[in-house]
């Protein structure tokens, strides 16, 4: 069975020629879009759609694209709000200490003394630096900037993140 990895959401349509409005989730758009690459439209749960891209252009922060064989708006109207994903065999090799953002969401956060401090379900992108955001029990949910002296080891395969909190970004009303 293949496993998918998200890579966008159609939020919209654009134009009457079948154009949809993707709102990107991958940090290699003209990658994952470009022109001949397959994508999956998760039509219901576990059922996917293979669409072959045909056009790939940027307009208004958005990314617009148009697929083989669906070339009018009625085509592709009912595919708002659904998901786009790629085969997880598509994904290409990250350098060491790079991760792809499915990797990293529901990891265990845990600081340097092995204290469980949550788990990340966000990751928020930033000018400076990206943020993730960890949910705790009983508190408000910790903004964890990814940074050296923050982030000091991911184990992907003990699905655990440490972390060394700086003074004053964790406090008791949080």
């Amino acid at each position: 069975m293949t496993d998918y990895v998200k890579v966008g959401e159609i939020v919209n349509t654009h134009g009457i020629k079948g154009e949809v409005r993707i709102s990107n989730m991958t940090d290699f758009p003209d990658q994952r879009f470009a022109v001949g690459n397959t994508l999956y439209l998760e039509e219901e749960e576990d059922c996917y759609l293979p669409l072959i891209v045909t056009s790939h252009r940027i307009h208004k922060k958005f990314d617009l694209l148009t697929f083989e064989s669906y070339t009018n708006i009625n085509e592709v109207l009912d595919w708002v709000g659904h998901d786009l994903f790629i085969a997880e065999d598509q994904q290409s090799s990250l350098e060491e200490k790079n991760f792809y953002i499915h990797e990293i969401i529901d990891l265990d956060v845990v600081d340097e003394n092995h204290n469980s401090i949550g788990q990340i379900k966000e990751v928020q992108t930033m000018a400076s630096n990206d943020i993730w955001v960890v949910k705790r029990k009983n508190k408000k949910d910790l903004l964890l900037p990814i940074i050296k002296n923050v982030i000091k080891n991911v184990d992907l395969e003990a699905s655990q993140v440490i972390v060394s909190i700086p003074e004053g970004l964790e406090t008791d009303e949080n």
